[in-house]
């Protein structure tokens, strides 16, 4: 490990979440004001692996806080997982003279680069850029918001075409294997119910979910899915269609448009404030941390707890989808 800092590397990977520009420019601008050269390294890990860096003024970033995705391209490298990819990896940060990086991303970006630190021992430091929220030790993650507001206007559209028809709609949002967006979003969509991972859902809580929300004074319901392989939105639907044979029944899969769109004022605060963290983290000497906001304090967590620890589900916010939706 060189000893002073005085390049910092950025990087976005996995899938991308709107705010993460946001983030770019804050890691930029902060590390130049602070005396760093910064050098940003496109197609996430795969760019690293490539030789795809290019050494960004405060000019790069501007007026980028505002758009959505990510104006230095993602990727999922498979080459990365490998010990020869990352070897590759580090030739590049050797032949660029990157003293430490900055991994904004999810769970899988977040592993790659707690893995690439331990391998080579460079200072990595990560920012929570993913839709799902699953990350532990940060209230929200970068891109949450905008996915929820997202999620939120698309359903009160459905919500429309529901009621015109009496019909039931489940609405299946991404979410991985957490149901922060599923679980929210039908609370602020004022939805019938919620089927999230979190609450194993059974035949008798579906049938439960259909006597509470189809009443003669409802002939309509939204319910909203996690997505999931097995049992997803498809999955109830045709449930429903058999045990309820009754109720016109239709599924909306919101897939991919709940990535896009301009951050919110909160992702772009969330994305400033995290991105000036990492490079306070760096001058403080911080190591291998995730930099999260809790109770409205910036605060460093082991990359180890941020992708291992379970993020804590609030339980009682299925009360209170249960008792708002009669």
């Amino acid at each position: 490990m060189r000893g002073k800092i005085e390049t910092i590397g950025v990087l976005t990977s996995g899938g991308d979440s709107p705010g993460m520009n946001a983030a770019i420019r804050a890691v930029t601008r902060a590390g130049i004001c602070n005396g760093f050269t910064v050098k940003a390294i496109y197609r996430g890990f795969d760019g690293l692996v490539n030789d795809e860096v290019k050494q960004f003024t405060t000019e790069n970033v501007s007026g980028i806080i505002l758009q959505g995705g990510t104006i230095l391209k993602s990727a999922r490298s498979k080459e990365f997982v490998t010990t020869e990819g990352r070897e590759k990896a580090w030739k590049t940060i050797e032949k660029e003279k990157i003293d430490a990086l900055v991994v904004i991303g999810g769970n899988g970006s977040l592993t790659g680069a707690m893995n690439f630190a331990r391998e080579h021992d460079i200072c990595c430091i990560g920012l929570p850029g993913t839709i799902d929220n699953d990350l532990y030790g940060t209230d929200t993650t970068i891109g949450y918001d905008t996915t929820l507001n997202t999620i939120v206007e698309c359903v009160d559209r459905i919500r429309d075409t529901a009621q015109s028809h009496e019909r039931i709609f489940f609405v299946e949002v991404m979410g991985r294997d957490a149901g922060f967006l599923a679980q929210n979003a039908a609370i602020a969509c004022g939805a019938e119910a919620a089927i999230i991972p979190e609450w194993s859902t059974d035949v008798d809580q579906l049938a439960q979910f259909m006597e509470r929300g189809i009443r003669k004074s409802k002939k309509s319901c939204i319910v909203i899915v996690s997505e999931s392989p097995k049992c997803g939105a498809i999955y109830y639907a045709e449930r429903v269609k058999k045990e309820f044979p009754n109720y016109d029944v239709r599924i909306s899969i919101l897939g991919h448009l709940q990535r896009g769109g301009r951050p919110s004022a909160h992702d772009r605060i969330l994305a400033s404030r995290t991105g000036v963290g990492a490079v306070e983290a760096i001058m403080q000497g911080q190591r291998n941390v995730m930099i999260g906001i809790r109770n409205n304090e910036v605060v460093y967590v082991p990359l180890s707890e941020a992708i291992r620890s379970d993020k804590p589900f609030d339980k009682k916010l299925i009360s209170v989808l249960d008792e708002l939706s009669i």
